[in-house]
């Protein structure tokens, strides 16, 4: 891990597992070791804003581990139907060398990870995917992806909260609400979050 200061009252920690210093440093700030005001995890970082005493902090992360993600199971499971029926999924099974069943049947038997979120609100980066299945993102993005899109890029998994612009490759969709503003969390897929997606039969 490296302990980066970005400006004032900020940490930066470039670390292997986002997800899992995600989870353990939210557990330390609701046991009150920890006084950062967020916490934002991204694909390769977590950074700690609103510091009171940065330096005091930095020597306190160095001495801190998360769990290793096999004994990480308390997280909850999230279970998305999801109908397959997305326009690249006859390219992806291209790409993975195989046929629409297998890529179907790999999705479905996936236990995924929320690894971090971004892009808009609600939208969750789910590893899980071994590293020969990365696929890449279309070379021209779409101008308008459904909301509830389910799509693959490079190594990720993602759902579509919203209809916006996007370059991943759609594999299925879900009618599962994925950001609420009167929800608490808004999110559903938060960090940490383990997904599993269940094919329903398109209608």
């Amino acid at each position: 891990m490296r302990v980066r200061p970005v400006g004032a009252d900020a940490l930066l920690l470039e670390v292997d597992d986002p997800a899992a210093w995600f989870a353990e440093l939210w557990r330390r700030r609701e046991a009150g070791e920890l006084a950062a005001v967020e916490i934002v995890p991204g694909a390769r970082t977590v950074l700690l804003d609103g510091l009171a005493d940065p330096a005091m902090a930095a020597e306190a992360v160095r001495g801190w581990a998360p769990s290793p993600p096999q004994e990480s199971t308390s997280a909850p499971v999230v279970e998305i139907p999801v109908r397959y029926d997305g326009q690249d999924l006859p390219a992806v099974a291209h790409l993975w060398g195989t046929d629409l069943y297998s890529v179907v049947a790999r999705l479905n038997g996936t236990e995924f990870r929320v690894a971090f979120c971004g892009f808009t609100p609600g939208f969750a980066y789910l590893t899980g995917l071994p590293a020969d299945l990365a696929v890449p993102r279309l070379e021209t993005p779409r101008t308008r992806v459904p909301a509830g899109s389910v799509a693959l890029a490079d190594v990720y998994a993602g759902i579509y909260p919203t209809a916006s612009p996007g370059g991943w490759r759609l594999v299925g969709r879900t009618d599962v609400r994925l950001f609420d503003p009167d929800r608490d969390p808004p999110a559903l897929l938060t960090p940490g979050t383990r997904v599993r997606f269940v094919e329903r039969p398109s209608e």
